[in-house]
């Protein structure tokens, strides 16, 4: 195996892995109060809408079903009655409906940036270099499911338990084919760079709001 596989897919994953906590940690620590998503919804809401909430409901649903179709053994699935044939077909159908929102809603993010001059002006580095980053992982993603059809359920799937695990087998990836590597690669480099851009509002999502108790308010009339 070449030394470049193994730092593709034995080094790089952890590398990118220790950015992502280091810095999440040293960016709250050290930028507290500019740890939001620095939204340009005041700028311009009209077009920004249909883009936001399809990618957001896109992304939420890419990242649900790679972890319960890559995280979780096969063996688990095959005890609930879901074979490899039936869990593959799964994920396929699941992954264009929210891979294609995912990438679309991308898209819509990226072409207002590009035509709307005051949110063009309010846009940094770091925001290009996102959304750009997610209009190319989503779309590589997109372009697998709909015409990769490689069964990566003893490939890829076993590959990513390991880096989990601290065990990972480089060896798995020697298959795969180049569009799923670079799409796996791409994903990991955003992940080691979210801590230095907007994406760390990722961590400040209002899940609280849905358990906190209701406020009261009392009308006075004044006399």
């Amino acid at each position: 195996m070449r030394v470049t596989e193994i730092f593709a897919f034995v080094a790089f994953p952890y590398l990118c892995l220790a950015f992502f906590a280091v810095g999440h940690a040293y960016r709250y620590v050290t930028d507290r109060f500019a740890w939001n998503a620095h939204s340009s919804e005041f700028i311009e809401k009209k077009n920004l809408m249909w883009g936001s909430y399809l990618f957001h409901l896109g992304i939420l649903g890419t990242l649900a079903g790679h972890a319960g179709g890559l995280l979780i053994p096969q063996r688990l699935f095959d005890l609930v009655g879901i074979n490899g044939e039936a869990h593959t077909a799964l994920a396929y159908f699941s992954g264009m409906g929210v891979g294609l929102m995912t990438w679309i809603g991308a898209l819509l993010l990226l072409w207002r940036r590009l035509t709307n001059r005051r949110v063009r002006r309010m846009t940094t580095a770091a925001d290009w270099v996102v959304i750009v980053s997610l209009v190319v992982v989503s779309g590589l993603g997109t372009f697998n499911v709909f015409f990769g059809h490689f069964y990566v359920l003893d490939t890829i799937a076993p590959w990513i338990r390991g880096i989990v695990t601290l065990q990972p087998d480089p060896r798995l990836m020697a298959a795969v084919p180049w569009g799923y590597k670079i799409h796996i690669l791409a994903a990991l480099l955003l992940l080691a760079f979210s801590p230095f851009s907007r994406l760390v509002h990722i961590w400040s999502a209002p899940i609280f709001y849905l358990f906190r108790r209701p406020l009261v308010f009392r009308r006075q009339v004044v006399a």
